[in-house]
């Protein structure tokens, strides 16, 4: 087949909602004599500080992303790093546990033009399939996805829609009840490769996901023309994926109050997945090994979740299996994702919350943040799009730590690309979230 100009680049910004912003001061305006002094909680965010090791989390984050790879769901990569991540908890003395669960059906495709010209396409899983012939129709411009821009132009044709303003699903959905019989959504921005959307499951219409300057070039050279395409989709169907759970309860002490850590280790199609997530989940392993013996009077579980990226799977899995009695003592959730990109813009360290407000998280954070003096600010932002949500929705506080651009809001330009790489993964941030978020969990957990 011949190459094409269907090929381009782009990446998403997301929506700036809005930020509260709090700068650190050294130990909250103590001496170091005085924060190292015994029941001084400084003290004791030492003990925690002085053994986080940024070489050890670097390490893993470089066997992630350059030995394993793209660790997609339901794949042998997924499978193989979920078992590094159980043998090296079960070496800290963690009580574990394995959960699998079925995942959506991996969607595979193909998408050409009349022309002959083939348009590179990622399809989500939750899409519907096509018939085995594929699917071919006129184009129909739905730009943004608005309602008044579908007319009844639209059906029976497929649609082309821009990323931004609405969700995937809305786009999706608004286009099968004007008619149509295929969706192709292309990205806003540029970036190195078609966008990996989240569309939820049972999609009404078959899906592709497509550059933006490729989906520039099917405008011009195919709907201007009323020329067509040939979208085709199939499923993989039973594949499964897994979280694994570790466990450190307070000895002699019933019913304590729960606190969970999570982390998702998969990643998208095609990306090394360094930053999103190996980062997260390095540094999480990394606060579990320091955190292994630590007296506590809270229990603790880290939860290292599968499946995040193709919908927030893993994580919906893991709360739903929540008894409603663990529901009730649970306080807290700290989420780590892409905590550790080397981009220079990203200087902040977003706190995010699904409605935006602080919580007992954020309140730990920030109190440390005060007294360890870590250098970057935290923003306290009202944001879903991770595993948090589905802990804010069992009830249960929770913080998404994930690092972005002050201002815009943006993350790093290699996000969901194949250029995710551990090029781009900076050791002295991951130093910085492991002490921030370790310090914080085990302010929270501790025994007084």
């Amino acid at each position: 087949m011949k190459k094409s100009r269907f090929a381009a680049l782009t990446l998403s910004a997301p929506l700036l909602l809005s930020g509260v912003v709090m700068m650190p001061a050294d130990f909250g305006g103590q001496t170091t004599a005085e924060a190292a002094k015994p029941g001084n909680p400084a003290a004791f965010d030492q003990k925690v500080i002085s053994r986080i090791d940024a070489e050890r989390i670097y390490s893993d984050v470089y066997h992630l992303s350059e030995t394993i790879g793209p660790r997609v769901a339901g794949t042998a990569e997924e499978r193989e790093t979920a078992s590094l991540i159980r043998e090296r908890l079960e070496s800290y003395g963690y009580e574990i546990e394995v959960q699998e669960f079925g995942i959506p059906d991996t969607m595979v495709g193909h998408l050409s033009t009349s022309n002959g010209d083939e348009v590179e396409a990622a399809f989500p899983s939750g899409s519907a399939e096509t018939p085995e012939s594929g699917l071919t129709a006129q184009l129909y411009d739905a730009g943004l996805g608005y309602p008044a821009d579908f007319t009844e132009e639209a059906s029976g044709k497929i649609v082309l829609i821009s990323r931004g303003e609405f969700s995937f699903r809305e786009k999706i959905d608004r286009a099968a009840a004007a008619g149509a019989v295929g969706v192709i959504i292309y990205d806003n921005s540029e970036a190195s490769g078609p966008p990996n959307m989240s569309i939820g499951e049972d999609a009404p219409l078959p899906v592709a996901g497509i550059r933006k300057a490729s989906g520039e070039a099917l405008l011009e050279d195919v709907v201007a023309t009323g020329g067509t395409v040939t979208l085709k989709v199939d499923a993989l169907t039973g594949q499964t994926s897994q979280n694994i759970i570790a466990t450190r309860a307070p000895k002699h002490l019933n019913n304590p109050d729960i606190v969970h850590v999570s982390a998702h280790f998969d990643s998208v199609p095609l990306a090394p997945g360094a930053s999103d997530n190996a980062t997260g989940t390095a540094t999480a392993l990394e606060i579990a090994r320091v955190l292994k013996s630590y007296p506590i009077d809270k229990e603790v579980r880290f939860a290292f979740v599968g499946a995040e990226e193709i919908g927030l799977v893993g994580s919906a899995h893991y709360v739903s299996a929540l008894t409603q009695d663990e529901v009730s003592r649970s306080i807290a959730n700290f989420n780590m994702d892409m905590v550790g990109t080397s981009w220079e813009n990203a200087t902040a360290i977003f706190m995010n919350t699904l409605d935006g407000q602080p919580n007992i998280v954020t309140e730990a954070a920030l109190a440390t943040q005060d007294r360890i003096a870590t250098p970057s600010e935290l923003i306290l932002y009202q944001r879903g799009a991770s595993d948090h949500v589905n802990f804010h929705e069992a009830g249960i506080p929770a913080v998404n730590f994930i690092r972005r651009e002050p201002g815009t809001a943006a993350l790093e330009p290699y996000y969901h690309t194949p250029q995710d790489t551990i090029e781009y993964v900076s050791k002295e941030r991951l130093k910085e979230a492991g002490d921030l978020v370790g310090a914080a969990l085990y302010s929270v957990i501790r025994k007084n």
